[in-house]
């Protein structure tokens, strides 16, 4: 039988969706309000939300606490730690959100360490404060609120620990090198998107998935992932992790060469060596799903490559200092815009908070015009879903003094 696509929508909507994203376009590209020196009291882009019958579900309030996890958290498991304040960086435009759950931290950060240790092996013993100290429990229940259960939360959380390990191991200061990492990379990537080969080739391949912990670790997430997402919310999920894959390529290849790339060019490269993986994953991790007509539409995909910019950034201020500390050059915004714009290490930094708050509003404003252009249910949930997995991001990085601490430029 023919798709026969989404219903037409009621006559009132698109009126009233348009009305909703012109409101939400002008907050969103308000001018000094928008660069006030306390970002942090700046509202949420999203006012209200739908409304009428089917609707509530979809609500852009804050969501209300969220229940308990499935199960009792094991007792023996030491509780999580109460999150650090940390200090928003000075002038960096970004939304605060509530602290995360703390019995979905604890349960989430109990079963993520399990997976960890006695699933796929992941680290040796002498990482263990490392792996304590990333708090991924603490960042992916900020990150995702409307994650119904907590097997829901474990989806993205296997899934990111994953994705760190193989930069760590192969890209990054635990073992990780640029020479040789296509193949190291592909090989991995076989763990998300298999090989269909030969009954005599088959076993090699498939035996080669256990050879080392980010290979196990990406198979296992996966297969976690495809159990509860659809296949087309697979599909975009292995893509945007080829796209990762390729940043990560061509980061490698200007390390190899000493090459320090031109802004523009270093701004190209973070658009596919970001977190875009992440909030691609949303309504999976929500459980519902934005069919795949509508994600691929290029206002969408727009919106979502915005979104992973302007975290990608984010993490290249907060983790500067930690990046001028580690051996040989690390490339971040700063970095290069230093470099290529012969600026102070200050002035450099000061504007890549600048070059941060471009793509923050220009990801505000292009989700305003997807809001009121496709204006159903599904798709103001995503948007929704994108944006607080943004401002979730932000916290993370923000509260996380384990791994973080700001330069001294103010």
């Amino acid at each position: 039988m023919p798709d026969p696509g989404l219903s037409p929508l009621p006559a009132h909507l698109p009126a009233a969706a348009a009305r909703l994203g012109a409101d939400v376009l002008a907050q969103a590209l308000a001018g000094p309000a928008a660069e006030a020196p306390a970002p942090q009291a700046a509202p949420r882009w999203i006012p209200g939300g739908p409304s009428g019958l089917g609707t509530s579900s979809v609500s852009f309030a804050r969501p209300a606490p969220p229940p308990v996890p499935d199960g009792p958290p094991d007792p023996a498991a030491a509780p999580a730690a109460p999150a650090a304040e940390g200090r928003p960086i000075p002038g960096l435009y970004h939304h605060p959100v509530p602290d995360p759950d703390p019995v979905r931290v604890d349960e989430v950060s109990r079963r993520i360490k399990d997976w960890a240790v006695d699933e796929v092996q992941l680290y040796p013993e002498e990482w263990e404060g490392q792996f304590d100290g990333f708090s991924v429990g603490r960042y992916m229940v900020a990150c995702h609120p409307d994650a119904p259960t907590v097997d829901h939360l474990m989806l993205a959380t296997r899934l990111m620990v994953a994705e760190n390990a193989v930069d760590d191991c192969y890209c990054e200061d635990h073992g990780g090198s640029p020479i040789g990492l296509g193949g190291r990379l592909l090989m991995a990537h076989t763990a998300l998107d298999p090989v269909y080969t030969t009954p005599e080739y088959a076993p090699a391949w498939a035996e080669s998935l256990g050879s080392d912990a980010p290979r196990r670790a990406y198979r296992s997430a996966m297969e976690y992932f495809t159990a509860a997402a659809s296949p087309s919310q697979a599909d975009r999920f292995r893509h945007d992790m080829a796209r990762l894959h390729m940043g990560y390529l061509a980061e490698a290849a200007w390390a190899e060469t000493d090459h320090i790339p031109e802004v523009w060019e270093y701004l190209a490269m973070r658009q596919f060596n970001n977190f875009r993986p992440c909030p691609t994953i949303t309504d999976t991790v929500g459980g519902y799903e934005l069919p795949a007509d509508l994600h691929a539409r290029p206002e969408m995909q727009r919106v979502i490559a915005l979104a992973g910019n302007a975290t990608t950034i984010v993490n290249d201020l907060y983790s500067y200092t930690k990046e001028l500390s580690s051996p040989g050059v690390h490339l971040n915004l700063p970095v290069v815009l230093a470099q290529r714009e012969k600026l102070s290490e200050r002035d450099a930094y000061l504007k890549a908070i600048e070059v941060h708050n471009d793509l923050m509003h220009a990801f505000e404003a292009a989700a305003a015009e997807v809001a009121a252009t496709f204006a159903v249910p599904t798709v103001l949930r995503f948007l929704k879903g994108v944006a607080t997995w943004v401002d979730g991001n932000h916290y993370w990085h923000q509260t996380n003094t384990f791994r973080y601490s700001l330069p001294d430029f103010w």
